[in-house]
Formats: structure tokens, sequence, C-alpha cells
């Protein structure tokens, strides 16, 4: 045990001296473990500063009360829930199908006698800023109460005190244009408050809100609307609670408020919960299977895999000539006595030595940075830490990778100079090296099992994960025939000039370390392959699905709500923001108050929609005389999936596909039809698909006209026909089979006067006289935001594609690596092929050769890994697009039998990204050997050649 120690000890001594004495390539191969140990080391800091322990979760939820309660509006009947997540609750009783019950519970016989409440109310109200109207959350809550501490975080001022006084989030503040002192005042409501302070969400630091005492701003708001017949807003009530005697909260408590209607969030059960036995939830609904976290642990050990070995890949050449390059070194060990695992330990030493000092220079990093950029990774993840949270253990586990990293990449190296004699050592003569056969083999097997498994996976399995394992398995095989396909592409050297022949030749002959190269290159590009080629299939699948909403550069501006109040300023908007050509201002009909919502089932509020005759309907989606769906066999779901009928039904229409306004709209929508304009004129309804005409000619089109939503919809939910009246129009069909944007029907306003039918304003479609640039679009986004969020702006650009991005930054990603892998792989090869460029400039070679050397020594590794990669990259991307072709299809069989189908088959397109392939195969390498010339000194030294 002591021979051994002492043996360690002394090489650990010459790997330091050793590493200190060459301190590029020491400083190299620890940049390349300290990097990924400092971003590893980081990540686990901001992590577990993130997650807060169930008492600072409990503050930022429920501040200082015992317990937060909820009126689940159910009429106050028996609910059942979760302990942990108040969210997460059902009824005792399963009400099916049935009518749910609705109305408030009894708060009073929920609550213990003697507890304190604090009303703590939310809604979403449209405030007026400096910029115009701001969507945001008003929170009616006393914060300054003990019950509330620690919910809303002070930052300046203080919290409102009277009910003319408001606090406000810093980024609303920031988002309003607004700061401590300024007043605000809410549309609809003449009241001015003064803001007196700001604070801010700790969970939620992106949030617009606003802070009032109870009853300041809600209760007066929902006065305003009622009085000027607007709908109302919808608010959040729940209240603090806090239990006398200081026994808190309990589960029998809980419990109680449950048998009411309530759900309660407590903090005593959150701490101490109870067993699962006493839990009614739990015996009522099983837990999901927690795989979502097997899944995650997964692909982290993948990816902590993968960058472990292509560190090891980068590294392992600079330990390989380093070893060479103290051959003489090591060659005197052997000859005082030491054996080959003596020379293995000095190599091997050398990875601890840098992993060591990369562990420490990575970890003290992290730390660093993570301590100095804590505002800012609070900011991007948008939650204050709850403390900084180190784990002295977990940061030793990634030091100790950053050492196993470094021990790894070491292995080969030192089992290769353990192997040379000590003659060989002490002269610097290599000898004659053969390549091992067992490796190539292993390489070939690996890669047939991996593409059979990937093959399986896509034809047979459903499983993506069996072409993951598979793809990655083929992609180790193709590491391992690195060597062997290195000395293939060197048969190619005989047709190349001279010096990219000398540089295929030194990448042949030293295949120590152009191998790990080329594998690192290869991987990266690999994974580059694989990515940009699912990416680019899934793009041409989604362009192939993209159903525009206008002709492409057209422009529509509408509003659902408030009875087309906001119309008019949304259609002078945008006339003054875009380059607006041709205008459309149109209406849509209005059944009921003029309050009612486009889409509501308020009481009082109807909705009209077109009658289409049963001839011309989807008989999949027929009803009888009761109201209920007509059942149909397997097979008429599936003869009935094709029929044009059912295709028809397909998109999403404009206010029910019904719109009032003139010819105008037929020219926005690209219909130029002048029969049909002039029927419009002429009173005419003009039809934009034939199914809405009548069968008797197709003249008229029907309407049916629903008086009270509220009232149909309680009638189909008893499987009842509801009450309607049906209205006939004179109508007209477009000619041809016009796109029209989910618009079926268009009247004018005489025709809607003449059938007794209400219109509002609605909004207004429009075509530009050029593509609305980025600035006028900014401006419209930003003149119709100042309306409220009641308003919808849609410029039709044509289908954007979201991966061009991804795709260009894999490439470059890629890239970089093989630039990096490359270069170190050259660097490694002037430093190891020294004395034959000093054997060059003797024999009288020009200066040029060594710059295009070192340029065609870059540029093979990089042709080398970039080749071999797009081979490697294309089999896991091509098996997952055919694994989700497969899955595509199954589901679309089982819609056909159920009739939910379309009669669209899946497109699962597999493409091939030609841009990125293009990047990584030309033009990575040209710029690598472009690079390395560049940065190379053409310098002709004469100095003395080393004997060999």
């Amino acid at each position: 045990m002591r021979a051994w120690y002492r043996s360690w000890r002394v090489a650990l001594r010459i790997a330091r001296r050793d590493a200190w004495r060459f301190k590029g390539r020491s400083f190299l191969v620890l940049a390349m473990i300290a990097l990924p140990i400092l971003g590893v080391s980081a990540a686990d800091l901001t992590l577990r500063s993130a997650q807060l322990s169930p008492a600072e979760s409990l503050t930022r939820q429920i501040g200082g009360a015992d317990a937060r309660v909820k009126d689940l509006d159910l009429g106050g009947v028996p609910v059942m829930q979760d302990p942990a997540d108040a969210l997460s609750y059902t009824t005792a009783k399963d009400y099916g199908d049935g009518a749910w019950p609705s109305g408030a519970g009894d708060l009073a016989a929920a609550l213990p006698a003697g507890t304190r409440t604090l009303s703590d109310t939310s809604a979403q109200v449209s405030l007026r800023t400096t910029h115009g109207i701001l969507d945001t959350e008003v929170r009616e809550l006393a914060a300054d109460d003990p019950l509330a501490k620690g919910i809303l975080r002070p930052v300046e001022g203080r919290f409102p005190a009277a009910a003319h006084e408001v606090a406000a989030t810093t980024h609303f503040l920031k988002a309003s244009g607004l700061r401590v002192g300024s007043e605000l005042t809410a549309r609809d409501l003449g009241t001015k408050y003064r803001i007196v302070g700001s604070y801010e969400l700790p969970d939620a630091l992106g949030t617009d809100q606003v802070d009032l005492r109870p009853g300041a701003l809600l209760g007066p708001l929902r006065t305003a609307l009622a009085a000027k017949g607007l709908p109302p807003f919808t608010a959040d009530t729940s209240r603090l609670v806090g239990v006398p005697g200081g026994r808190g909260f309990t589960w029998n408590m809980v419990r109680t408020a449950n048998a009411h209607g309530f759900s309660a969030l407590s903090r005593a059960v959150v701490l101490h919960p109870p067993a699962r036995a006493d839990v009614p939830y739990f015996r009522h609904n099983s837990p999901s299977p927690g795989g979502d976290g097997v899944v995650v642990t997964s692909i982290l050990v993948t990816v902590v895999g993968l960058a472990m070995l292509e560190i090891c890949l980068l590294a392992g050449p600079a330990f390989a000539v380093g070893a060479r390059r103290s051959r003489r070194q090591l060659g005197l060990v052997g000859a005082n006595g030491g054996d080959r695992r003596h020379i293995r330990a000095v190599v091997l030493g050398g990875g601890v030595v840098i992993g060591a000092a990369s562990a420490v220079v990575g970890t003290v990093a992290g730390v660093a940075l993570t301590f100095a950029l804590r505002p800012v990774l609070e900011g991007a993840i948008g939650r204050r830490f709850g403390h900084f949270t180190v784990h002295p253990a977990e940061l030793l586990a990634i030091a100790g990778l950053a050492v196993l990293t470094g021990v790894l990449a070491a292995i080969v190296p030192a089992v290769t100079a353990s192997r040379q004699t000590v003659l060989s050592s002490l002269t610097g003569r290599r000898g004659v090296r053969r390549s091992s056969r067992v490796l190539p083999a292993l390489g070939l097997a690996a890669v047939v099992l991996g593409a059979a498994v990937a093959v399986y996976g896509s034809a047979v399995s459903n499983r993506p994960a069996v072409v993951v394992a598979g793809s990655a398995l083929a992609e180790l095989g193709f590491v391992a025939l690195t060597p062997a396909l290195v000395g293939l592409f060197g048969r190619l050297g005989r047709l190349l000039p001279l010096s990219p022949r000398l540089a295929l030749r030194d990448a042949v002959r030293n295949r120590g370390r152009t191998a790990p190269a080329v594998a690192a290159v290869l991987a990266a590009v690999a994974g580059t392959v694989a990515v940009s080629t699912y990416a680019a299939s899934s793009d041409a699948q989604e362009r192939a699905a993209y159903q525009p909403a206008l002709p492409h550069g057209a422009v529509f501006v509408l509003t659902g709500s408030g009875g087309g109040r906001d119309a008019a300023a949304a259609r002078t908007a945008v006339v003054k923001s875009l380059p607006v050509r041709l205008r459309a201002n149109v209406d849509r009909i209005q059944i009921g108050a003029a309050s009612c919502n486009e889409y509501s089932y308020e009481p009082g509020c109807g909705h009209v929609e077109i009658d289409v005759p049963k001839a011309h309907q989807c008989p999949m989606w027929t009803y009888g005389e009761s109201g209920r769906e007509v059942r149909l066999t397997t097979a008429q779901r599936r003869a009935y999936a094709s029929d044009p009928r059912c295709r028809d039904e397909a998109g999403s229409d404009v206010a029910g596909g019904i719109l009032v306004g003139d010819a105008n709209l037929l020219r926005v929508l690209g219909i130029h039809d002048p029969a049909a304009e002039h029927a419009l004129a002429a009173g005419r309804a003009v039809s934009l698909a034939r199914r809405n005409l009548s069968t008797d000619g197709g003249s008229t089109v029907a309407l049916r006209v629903y008086a009270d939503m509220a009232k149909t919809q309680a009638a189909l939910d008893k499987g009842e026909r509801p009450e309607s009246t049906l209205v006939t129009l004179p109508a007209t069909e477009v000619a041809g089979d016009p796109a029209a944007y989910g618009v079926q029907l268009l009247m004018s306003p005489a025709t809607a006067r003449a059938a007794h039918l209400g219109a509002v304003p609605y909004g207004g479609y429009y075509t530009t006289s050029s593509p609305p640039t980025g600035a006028q679009q900014q401006r419209a986004d930003a003149a119709v935001a100042d309306l409220g969020s009641s308003v919808t702006l849609h410029i039709e650009k044509g289908y954007t594609s979201h991966y061009g991005i991804v795709l260009l930054s894999l490439g470059l990603f890629a890239g970089l690596i093989t630039l990096g892998a490359a270069g170190i792989a050259t660097g490694l090869a002037q430093t190891d092929a020294e004395a034959d460029l000093k054997t060059l400039a003797a024999v009288g070679a020009p200066d040029r050769v060594r710059r295009t050397l070192s340029g065609f020594q870059c540029g093979v590794v990089a042709a080398m890994g970039v080749v071999l990669g797009s081979l490697a990259g294309v089999l896991p991307s091509i098996g997952l697009r055919l694994t989700e072709r497969r899955s595509e299809l199954a589901g679309y069989r089982q819609d056909l039998a159920r009739g939910l189908a379309d009669g669209k088959v899946p497109h699962v397109p597999i493409v091939v990204p030609w841009g990125t392939l293009a990047l990584l195969l030309v033009a990575v390498p040209v710029g690598a050997a472009l690079l390395a010339a560049a940065v190379t000194r053409s310098q002709r030294s004469l100095s003395r050649r080393a004997a060999t």
C-alpha cells in the first residue's frame, strides 16, 4: 500500500511539473474541461436556489395567514381535494352529463368560529397609461395586513392606506411609463388614484398588477359598466384565514371546508400532510405515474455523457501529444526501474492534475458568477430565489466529473505510452504501429446493430426512444470506426497535390490524434444534421398545413366585445398606421342587447347561424329530431370521411361566417365577381359556399336565430331541441370556388335591416399598397393595444418558418465545434511534426508550404468529420419522422373509424436541409483551412533537426 502511494505521489509530481512546463497545452485542456463544469455548477446553483422550500412557497401564496380558502361556486356541494394543491379537487358526487351545481357556498359554516378573514380579489381591467390603455390585473388586497405579509414584496414607497391610493408592480410601471407619484385611472371610470408605492410578486416578476384597498376600484367599475350597458368583468376572490389560538388550519378544518364547497390551502396541512389513507381525494383519483422525472433524468444523463465524450475526444490527442513530447522523460522512468504501470500512472496523473485544476477553476468560477449574476438570473427565470443555496455534495460530484473526464481523456494515451519500449522512448523513434482490428470490428457491429434497432423503432415500434437508442448506438459505432475510416480516406492522397497529400498522409500516420478530432467533429455534426433534418421536415409539414386567414398582404381588425364601441377607433388606427389601399368596413349580426359579446352565453344574448340544407350537410354531423347526434356505423363513417360535404366544414369562421358589409369585402378577399356585387347592391345576400344555398334552385339561404344561448345550451344538455326561428334571405352564389377565409355569407346593411337582424360595428378588412414594414406593424399593434384586449389585428404574411433561426444556429454551432476540433488537431499536428517542418525548410521548401500544409491539415480533419457526421446524422432524423408518420396514420385510422377524420391523410414529409448540409460539407472545411492558413506563421527556420 505504501509503495502504491509513493509511486502515485511521484507520478502526480511529474505530471504537475510537466503541465506547468507546457502551459499552452495545459491551459487548452483545462479550458475545455472547466467551461462545461462552470456551466453545470452554475445551473445546479441556479436550480437549487430557485427551488423554494415548502415554507417559502407558502409565504408567497398565503403570506402570514394560516390558510387560503376559496369558494368553488358549486352551490356548497361537498368536494374532495389534494391536501397540498387546492386547485386539484373533484366533487364528492359524480354528476356525469347532468346539470352541475352552481352558486355560492356558506363561508360561515365552512370556517371555525372566531376565524378572521381577509378578502383577496383580482380581475383583468383596462387601465389608462401614458401610452394609451394596458390590460392589467387589478388586485384588491390589504397588503399591509399581517395576514398578507410576504405575498407582495415592497420595492419603493408604501402600500395603499386609503381608497384613492394604489401600489403597482415595477413591471407595470416600466410598461406603462408611470412612476410612484403619478395618477392612474381605469377605462370607463373617472376616479383618479395616486400611485404611492411599487412592489413585486416574487413568483412572477413580469406581471402587470396594481393593488388597492378592498372595494376601492372593482366595485365602482362594475357599477359604471352596468350603467353604460357594457358587459361586466369576471373577478376571482379568495380569503386569507387566520385561526385564533395559533393552532393553525388543521386537516379536519380543511375537510369541513370541503364539505361546504370550499377548497383550502393550509400551512399546517402542507408542512405536516395527513396519511394518504386519510385523504378521500386519493382514494378516488389515482395519481399518474411520475414518468416525467425519469425522462428528464435520462435526457440529462445523455447530455452529460455526450459532453464528456466530446471533451475526451478533444482532450485525448492533447495528452497523446504531450506523452510523445515527454517520451524521453517516460523512457528515463523505465530505464530507472519503472514498469508499464508507472508510465501509465505518469500520463494518467496528467489527467488527474488537469482535471483537478479544471474542477477547482470551473466550480469556483461557477459559484462566483452565479452569486454575482443573481439579479440577472432571477430576471431571466421570472422569479426570486428563496435564498442562495449551495449543496457541497453536488458541487463535489460535479468537480469529480471534471477529474473523471480528465482521467478518461488520458486513458488511451497512457496505455499507448506504456506499450513503448525504453529504447524507442529514449531515442524518440516511434517504431512500426499497427492499427487495431478489434475496434473497427466492434464499431461495424455497433453500426449494423444500431441501424437495425432504429429501423425496428421506425417500422414496428411506436416508441421514439427506440429510434434514439439505436441511432446513438450507431453513432458510437461510427466513432469506433473512425480510425479505420481515416485510413480509407488516406487512399485519396495519390490524387492530390503536394501540400494536401502531405496533410492527408500525416493525418493517416498519426491516427492517435487525428481520429479523436474527427470523431469529435463527427459527433457534433451528426447531432446537428439529425436535428436540422427533423426541423426542416417539421417545417415542411407545418407549411403544408398552414391555412392563411386572408390573401397575402391583407389586413383585418375585429372587435368581438363591448357592442362594437372600439370598432371605429380600431379602423382609424389601421388606416393611420398601415399603407391601406382598399377598405371594407364590416358589421356583425347582434341578437340581444348591444352589450352581448360575439360568443356570449349570458342570459338574453342570442346567436345566429346558417341553416345548411339537410342534403348539403355532412352525414357524420347530422342530428335527429331530439337534437342528438345520429349514430352511424364504422363503415358509414369511413365512407363519409372523404365526402366533400364533410371536408367543407373544416376551417374557422369569422363571426359565425356571417358578415354585414359591401362589395369592397369581396375585393379584399380576392373575389372579383360583378354579378355577385350587383346582387349585393340589389338587396340579395351573397353566399361564398354552394352548400349554404337552398336545394330548390339555390336562390335563398336560411338563417337560424337563437334568442337566448343560455336556454339553448340548457336544452342541448337535456338532449332537447332548442327554440329558434328561421329567417330566409334571397341569395346569390359567388362564381367559382373562391377561398372564403372564414366568410360564408355577406349581406348589405339594408338586407339585414329588412330581415329584422340587428347589427353592430365589427371592424374592417383592408388591402395594402405594399407589404407592411416592421415599423408600420409595430405602430398598428401599439395603436390597437391602446384600445384594450378585445381587438384582434391580423396582417397576413403567409407562412413564417419558426425553424430558420434554429437551422442557422445549429449550423453555426456545428461549425464552431468543427473549427475548434480541427484547430486543436492542427495545433497538435504542428507541435508533433515540428521536426518534419524543419526538414522541409532545410531542403528549400517555399515559405508558403508551412502555411498551406497547416491549412490543409485543418481542412482534412474538418472534411472527414463533416462527411462522416452527415452520414451518421441522417439516420435518427429519418427514423423519428417515420415513427411520427406511423403514429399519425394510426391516429387517422382511429379517427376515421369514429367519424372524426376530415378525409385528409396526414402529411409527414422527410426533407433534407440542403442549405445546412452545404454549409457543413463545403463552407466549414474550406473556412477551417483558410483560417488555419491565415493564423500560421510562414517561418523558414534552419535550426538543427533532432536526431532520430
